[in-house]
C-alpha cells in the first residue's frame, strides 16, 4: 500500500492542527507524549516534530510532508513546494511576527541602532540575514526560551514571535521594527511532488484543508420568505456569494440559504425576523470549498 509520511507540529499548534484535521474529515488520536499518532486513513502516517525542524526533514525527504511556519522555511533555507497557506495560529487569525523588541527606556530606535549590540533570539539564522541586509553588525546569540527575561541585564535587545505583543508588553518591552510576518504552511518534499500517487494525494489533503479553514467562523443561514417580503429580507443579508432562493411548494413562498460570518449572526437574525423571514435555523459548517 503507497503511504504518505506527514509531519505535524508539537506544541503550542498541536491541539490546533488535529482540531482543524478533524474538521477536514481526518481523526487524530495520540496523547501529547506520543510522537506517532495515529489517523484514520490508511494511507497516511504521521509524525510529531518541532516546527522548527519540520522543512528539515521535509526537504531531506525523511517525510514526505510537514505543516510549519514560513519563518521556520525560511530560517533553514529549505527547497520545498508549498501546497497551501493555513491561516490559522493558537490565539489569533492573524499571522505571527518576527519583532525587535528592546526595554521601553532603552535607546535603540532602529536596526541601525543595533550596531555592537548583543540580541537573544530562537531565530538566529533569521536575525543574522536581516542584520547583513541592513548592512549591520550585532552578536547574535541563541535563546533557548523566556527570551523576554534576558534584557537588559544580558542582551540589549531580542528578537521574538508573537502574536497579539501582550506578552511583550507585560514585560515593559517596546517593539522597534517587525522582520517578517509568518503563517502557518502545509508543505512537501519536490520528491513527493513530482511523485504521481502523492502529488494527488496531497492534492486532496490540501483540498480538505482549506475548506476547513474557509468554513471557519462562518455559519449557514436558512429562512422561509413570503414573496412580499422577499427583497426586504435578501437585502439583510451579508452573504459569501449570492443567497440560494427556491420556490416552495405553498404558492407565494421562497427557501433561501447563505453562508454568513457568525459574527453577524446576532445583528441580523433580528434585522430577518423583522424582514419577515420565518423558520431561521443557524447551521455549523466544517467545510467551505471555494
Amino acid at each position: 500500500m503507497n503511504k504518505l509520511i506527514i509531519g505535524l507540529p508539537k506544541g503550542s499548534l498541536q491541539e490546533s492542527t488535529y482540531a482543524l484535521f478533524a474538521k477536514a474529515g481526518f481523526h487524530i488520536k495520540g496523547n501529547s507524549r506520543s510522537y506517532f499518532p495515529s489517523i484514520d486513513d490508511d494511507e497516511i502516517e504521521l509524525r510529531l516534530l518541532r516546527s522548527q525542524e519540520m522543512s528539515r526533514y521535509v526537504e531531506a525527504g525523511m517525510l514526505d510532508a510537514g505543516i510549519s511556519g514560513l519563518d521556520w522555511i525560511a530560517a533553514n533555507g529549505s527547497d520545498v513546494h508549498v501546497l497551501c497557506d493555513m491561516v490559522y495560529s493558537k490565539q489569533t487569525k492573524r499571522p505571527v511576527r518576527w519583532v525587535l523588541a528592546v526595554p521601553e527606556d532603552s535607546p535603540i530606535q532602529s536596526v541601525k541602532d543595533l550596531e555592537g549590540k548583543r540580541i537573544a533570539t530562537e531565530g538566529v539564522a533569521l536575525v543574522e540575514r536581516w542584520l547583513a541586509e541592513n548592512g549591520v553588525k550585532a552578536d547574535v546569540e541563541f535563546s533557548w526560551g523566556a527570551t523576554e527575561v534576558k534584557v537588559p541585564e544580558f542582551v540589549d535587545a531580542i528578537v521574538d514571535i508573537t502574536e497579539t505583543g501582550s506578552s511583550l508588553r507585560a514585560h515593559n518591552l517596546r517593539i522597534v521594527d517587525t522582520l517578517m510576518e509568518s503563517y502557518t504552511q502545509f508543505f512537501c518534499s519536490q520528491d513527493a511532488w513530482t511523485d504521481d500517487w502523492k502529488h494527488a494525494k496531497l492534492e486532496k489533503i490540501s483540498l480538505l484543508l482549506q475548506a476547513a479553514l474557509n468554513a471557519a467562523d462562518k455559519v449557514l443561514l436558512k429562512m422561509n420568505v413570503s414573496e412580499g417580503n422577499l427583497d426586504a429580507v435578501k437585502a439583510q443579508l451579508p452573504a459569501l456569494h449570492s443567497p440560494t432562493v427556491s420556490g416552495l411548494s405553498d404558492d407565494g413562498w421562497y427557501a433561501i440559504e447563505t453562508v454568513v460570518e457568525e459574527s453577524v449572526v446576532r445583528e441580523i437574525i433580528p434585522e430577518l425576523k423583522a424582514a419577515g423571514a420565518e423558520g431561521i435555523i443557524e447551521i455549523g459548517l466544517n467545510k467551505v470549498v471555494a
